[in-house]
């Protein structure tokens, strides 16, 4: 009996013990899998950390510029820097720690079918596993296309390298909805003629303008002239037009520049990059949809092009606009203010979804949530409750402060990571070259014409600014990144990084000197508008000697949206005087009593102004009362008028003419 139990032991034994072993063997792809992933994560890991330090490194070092109050180099430029040192290190500091496999796959023979042309959206790869027991299996993996792999040296350098949709569907939303946001409207629409006119017509204008002189320079290099059509340089043109001068914005922040110099450079970089990203399709769907293959212009296919870039800016707008007006209706109507985490969660769900609305449609998500933005900084903003109001402001704040800095840092550690560089000289000369010319075409000519009709005129020294604002950023980055499968693409991918670099850090860094040389008042109060004291005033003139100002005549089209805006947009969308009851027909009356809150009807018929931006323009009592002289050079300014807010102390300074102190 104990012979038995003893047999029947051992015979589990051994039998478990073969099940160990093939186990063992059939487990082994499994733990080296598992032993896989686990790098790839630390990979990961690091390669986010060095980027986080990146961003430590540049937060302390714009502290310590502040504090010692040095402008030499800005915060952008200071990313660059930083990214450039790191992407170096990456690039020839790491070692090659992991081997990565490579296996060679070619088509089936029998797979004739398939368009060669374009790579496959997904590999099956069969893959043999043995299981130790003289048994093979196959096992299948799918591998997603992600385009043109090159020789790599180690893996943290392909870790180093993101997908190029992650700045569009992550970073540059933020970064754009903040531009809508945080934007000075009352002063947007006082110059609105002259911004769109920047935008629109100059950007357009500066496209074509650098298309053209790129594809001449091009055909003057022979080993250029095979890879480049025209068309590839026109969209050159057009993703190189976009302005970026998050550089001398905030420096004009800092040094409280006059609010119109302000808003013509910080307007026209706005819209301009909704008009480079759109124009940049237009290009696309020219080449790939209507033009039939015969290599020269086709009057037709171009004219379809025309209504795509007007009919995809025209919804896209109206998608952001719509969007940014049901938001205001529903915190409006609803009281989700008396719970502010959810309301400040649905108004960034409301504002995200606007962009991820666009891109679903075929259409542009960045004209989308820029339109989306401004409609809610004007309508929804006074809405909100005042927990809301600071959350949201502060949170889209550092959103923007840390995707701007972590896009300019990428820049740099990308120029030596990314694999798909290519450094022509000749292209990269003529890239800055066309680049300068084609930013001289959009200022000064429309200048000129602007000055014809414009009163207030644009003076000189303002042209030479806005000149010399035109550096090159986020939005010229992320559409050249975004297709690097040719030659001609590399190329682009490579002078265009260049370009933002040398710019941010050389213009951008220089910006006291250009405010210096041209003589650009700065210290000025926000509400004080310089331009009268040099002879023009937005809507307006005022001599020299001190002669009484014309009326405030704002622009045509700020009037007319501002009637409308005050008797029924502003009614409808929010909890403002006069109420649709005073200003709809009385045939109106159940419906305006419908849309007319408690709130509106009790509250004070004083107009809620939370900041210097609720109102699109100034009244022109406001701005005769708020107008202070601004003295001449040498001279200190304390007094106060009556029911006057106290101006800051000023002192003119060399070069900087009543820098505050």
């Amino acid at each position: 009996m104990a012979d038995s139990a003893m047999t029947v032991r051992y015979a589990v034994v051994v039998t478990i013990g073969v099940f160990l072993l093939k186990s063992c063997s059939g487990e082994e792809t499994d733990i080296k899998l598992d032993k896989k992933a686990q790098l790839l994560h630390r990979l990961d890991s690091l390669n986010l950390l060095l980027y986080t330090f990146l961003l430590i490194l540049t937060v302390l070092t714009i502290w310590t510029f502040k504090h010692r109050r040095l402008r030499f180099l800005h915060e952008t430029g200071l990313a660059v820097i930083y990214g450039l040192i790191v992407g170096a290190i990456i690039r020839y500091g790491f070692t090659n720690s992991s081997t990565i496999v490579h296996m060679p796959v070619v088509p089936e023979p029998d797979g004739s079918h398939y368009n060669q042309s374009v790579p496959p959206d997904t590999l099956w790869l069969r893959f043999p596993e043995s299981k130790g027991d003289g048994t093979t299996k196959n096992k299948t993996f799918a591998y997603s296309f992600r385009g043109e792999i090159y020789k790599r040296d180690n893996e943290i350098d392909l870790k180093a390298t993101f997908d190029p949709e992650i700045f569009f569907n992550i970073i540059l939303p933020p970064i754009i909805f903040h531009a809508g946001y945080s934007l000075k409207r009352k002063y947007f629409f006082r110059n609105l003629g002259a911004i769109l006119t920047y935008a629109l017509i100059g950007t357009t204008i500066s496209s074509f303008v650098i298309g053209a002189l790129m594809y001449t320079f091009i055909q003057l290099i022979p080993h250029l002239a095979s890879s480049f059509t025209f068309l590839d340089t026109l969209y050159f043109g057009a993703l190189i037009s976009p302005t970026d001068p998050l550089t001398i914005i905030s420096i004009f922040n800092d040094l409280h520049v006059d609010v119109n110099l302000y808003a013509l450079v910080f307007g026209e970089s706005v819209l301009n990059d909704a008009v480079a990203i759109v124009l940049s399709g237009s290009i696309q769907n020219y080449a790939e949809r209507y033009q039939s293959g015969s290599g020269g212009f086709e009057t037709w296919a171009f004219f379809q092009a025309l209504g795509d870039f007007i009919r995809i800016f025209s919804l896209s707008l109206f998608i952001g606009a719509t969007m940014g007006c049901v938001t205001a209706l529903l915190t409006k109507f609803t009281r989700v203010r008396d719970f502010p985490l959810l309301e400040s969660a649905l108004f960034v769900l409301m504002s995200y979804s606007t962009f991820l609305i666009a891109e679903a449609s075929d259409l542009t998500g960045v004209v989308a949530v820029l339109f989306c933005g401004i409609c809610q900084a004007h309508y929804t903003y006074n809405n909100l409750s005042v927990d809301s109001r600071q959350r949201t402001k502060q949170l889209f704040e550092l959103l923007n402060f840390l995707a701007e800095n972590f896009i300019f840092s990428y820049i740099g550690v990308s120029m030596f990571t990314f694999p798909k560089h290519h450094f022509d000289p000749g292209f990269i000369f003529a890239g800055f070259f066309c680049a300068l010319l084609g930013r001289a075409v959009n200022v000064y000519p429309l200048s000129f014409l602007l000055n014809l009709g414009r009163n207030p005129k644009i003076p000189l020294n303002y042209q030479h600014m806005l000149f010399c604002a035109g550096l090159r950023g986020a939005m010229s980055f992320a559409l050249a990144i975004r297709n690097t499968v040719s030659d001609a693409r590399q190329a682009m991918l490579t002078t265009t990084s260049l370009i933002v670099i040398l710019t941010v850090i050389l213009q951008g860094g220089a910006t006291t000197q250009f405010l210096s040389w041209f003589n650009i008042p700065v210290g000025v109060d926000e509400e004080v508008e310089v331009l009268s004291y040099n002879g023009v005033r937005s809507g307006g003139s005022l001599s020299m000697g001190g002669s009484t100002s014309k009326t405030n005549e704002k622009a045509l089209l700020a009037r007319i949206w501002g009637n409308f805006d005050t008797h029924y947009m502003k009614p409808l969308l929010t909890h403002s005087r006069p109420t649709l009851l005073d200003t709809l027909p009385v045939c109106c009356g159940p419906l305006a009593r419908i849309l007319t809150t408690t709130q509106q009807m009790t509250q004070d018929n004083v107009a809620r102004r939370v900041d210097s931006d609720s109102d699109l323009c100034l009244e022109d009592r406001d701005t005769d009362r708020r107008r202070t002289s601004i003295q001449p050079l040498g001279t200190v300014t304390g007094e106060v008028s009556p029911g006057q807010q106290p101006l800051h102390t000023r002192v003119a300074l060399p070069g900087l003419i009543g820098r505050h102190l």
